[in-house]
């Protein structure tokens, strides 16, 4: 089973939230809708402004943790780098991918 690492925010440069799902658009969904009350329903974090694709759950929860160790500043690079805008990427985030580098690095070398 595939797994998505992502961040909700509650506007550019605002709070923000990182998560694991391994259903990317219905998790996004409930936290647009604060449909579970938690971290994100009382703080706003209703935009899906990154996310990325692994293999499998257990890489992507990995990857989860590694990101709740990070420094803000080097979130919101992150968050920058995929997504200046800070756009919400809910009704577009299956037509976009942004696979984790282990999925690029396998895809290089296969092609």
């Amino acid at each position: 089973m595939s797994g998505w690492v992502y961040i909700m925010a509650s506007k550019r440069n605002g709070t923000i939230y990182v998560g694991v799902t391994s259903d990317l658009q219905g998790r996004a969904y409930e936290h647009r809708t604060s449909a579970l009350p938690g971290f994100t329903s009382s703080y706003g974090c209703n935009r899906l402004v990154w996310y990325e694709r692994h293999d499998n759950i257990v890489e992507a929860i990995a990857r989860e943790k590694e990101l709740k160790k990070w420094r803000r500043s080097w979130k919101l690079y992150l968050i920058e780098g995929f997504n200046a805008e800070w756009d919400d990427l809910f009704e577009t985030c299956y037509e976009r991918d942004n696979p984790s580098d282990a999925i690029r690095t396998r895809s290089d070398v296969a092609g």
